[in-house]
């Protein structure tokens, strides 16, 4: 029942105005445009006032206004899952000792769709495992601890949706803002 109002109350304010729009207020709705003439009303000297439909005095405001409109988007980056890590390790071939990886050529941007997840590293470093197979290793500023980033990062997406050094700043699930000083590819090293 409470649907069926909540349905209805809008068409039945906008009907007097849908009625008749060229016809004045008093022939549309007369008892709003008499004067009140309640007992309280007159104590307080307000017996002359007449009462307003708050839509046509909307209706009769043709001010122009402005209207910003800004938009933001944030992108969530989460850890991956142990069961894909361990799906793209099930490709590998099995091996006895576990791979070495050694920071090779330096990046300046990353594609943000490319990001398949991200693991904290030791100290102020993260590892970010792209979507094409590889790995990248991301520096932030010494004042941040990588073990804040243990949930993921957000990133505020740039109009050529990268994550860029020395320009983006990644923010923990906690708030800590830090920036990308440098990133790197690990490329493993085979014996």
């Amino acid at each position: 029942m409470h649907s069926l109002f909540a349905l209805t109350a809008p068409l039945a304010l906008m009907l007097p105005l849908a009625a008749d729009r060229g016809a004045p207020l008093d022939a549309v709705w007369p008892a709003v445009t008499a004067p009140v003439s309640a007992p309280r009303y007159e104590a307080a000297g307000l017996s002359d006032v007449p009462l307003v439909n708050p839509l046509s005095a909307l209706r009769a405001h043709q001010s122009a206004r402005q209207v910003r409109i800004e938009q933001r988007v944030v992108v969530r980056i989460a850890p991956q899952r142990p069961a894909a890590r361990q799906n793209m390790l099930a490709q590998l071939p099995q091996r006895a000792v576990a791979p070495r990886f050694e920071e090779a050529n330096k990046e300046k941007c990353v594609p943000l769709e490319g990001i398949a997840g991200v693991q904290t590293g030791s100290g102020n470093r993260l590892v970010l495992f792209l979507r094409d197979q590889r790995m990248i290793s991301v520096n932030l500023e010494k004042s941040c601890r990588a073990r804040d980033f243990y949930s993921g990062f957000y990133v505020e997406r740039n109009k050529d949706g990268r994550l860029c050094v020395d320009r983006d700043k990644v923010q923990s699930r906690t708030g800590m803002r830090c920036e990308v000083e440098a990133m790197r590819q690990l490329v493993e090293v085979r014996d």
